[in-house]
């Protein structure tokens, strides 16, 4: 992708799935977490599996402590409860930031779920310029995964008027590129990793025979990508099941002809 004349403010954006701090060695540490983390430098950090509390006296909040390592702000949003533990998805920034909207996405399940799938939509400030940032996980299940997609792209999430131009909507989606679920979201917002500097996009999982790309960052049109790939070195190949996916961004200007084109969630579906 050519770079535009007016370069516009550059970010780099980072999602992860954490497997719950859990290495491919089964060793917990959030410490390697969060080193895996500063390695790409990144101005935004989406998580996935995200374990928050503590269960015993004396036990660390583990998500805490890696907030605090990286020295960014932390927001959650619980997908599971356990006694006093919870699970779920984060957003982290350095730069001011606030969560504009939190909540589960849809279920076809007519009974009680254990993990409740969930989007989690932080609006960043960086440099003057606010970066509308939604994370998700989406299910196992292809076709409660479908309804989740057309939610996440629906007038709900980033077709609301708030999630104006610049958006990013990134996450574990378990949706492979040739998934339906998949092309609901590449069909409205275009796939990082097609503009990146490998030639071919990547795989994401597993970190010990990487074949399958699950974890996506997608952007509006008002952003660039500059180059975006998974982060492989021999740290992020046991520290989680996933290896990280880091997005290297510039942000144009906003224009009105960028926000006329905003497809509406009818459009698409």
């Amino acid at each position: 992708m050519k770079h535009s004349d007016n370069p516009g403010q550059t970010l780099r954006i980072l999602t992860y799935n954490v497997h719950r701090w859990l290495g491919t060695d089964r060793q917990i540490s959030p410490n390697r977490i969060a080193e895996v983390i500063a390695s790409c430098e990144p101005d935004i950090v989406a998580l996935q599996e995200v374990r928050v509390g503590r269960v015993r006296a004396g036990e660390v909040d583990q998500a805490a402590t890696v907030a605090t390592a990286l020295g960014m702000d932390l927001h959650f949003q619980p997908t599971i409860r356990i006694l006093g533990e919870q699970y779920g998805i984060a957003v982290l920034t350095r730069h001011s930031s606030r969560i504009v909207k939190s909540g589960r996405l849809p279920t076809q399940s007519t009974r009680p779920s254990f993990e409740k799938r969930s989007a989690l939509w932080v609006a960043v400030e960086i440099d003057g310029q606010t970066i509308q940032v939604v994370n998700a996980h989406l299910s196992l299940r292809s076709g409660e995964r479908r309804a989740q997609a057309a939610a996440l792209v629906g007038t709900e999430w980033i077709g609301h008027p708030d999630c104006a131009e610049p958006a990013v909507l990134l996450g574990d989606f378990n949706a492979p590129p040739y998934s339906r679920s998949y092309r609901l979201i590449a069909n409205r917002l275009r796939d990082a990793q097609l503009s990146n500097s490998f030639g071919e996009p990547q795989p994401t999982f597993h970190t010990r025979a990487p074949v399958l790309r699950l974890d996506h960052v997608f952007v509006t049109k008002s952003i660039e990508v500059i180059d975006a790939g998974p982060v492989r070195n021999p740290l992020s190949r046991v520290a989680s099941d996933h290896f990280p996916l880091l997005a290297h961004l510039r942000v144009r200007k906003h224009t009105k002809a960028a926000s006329a084109s905003h497809v509406q969630e009818g459009e698409l579906l």
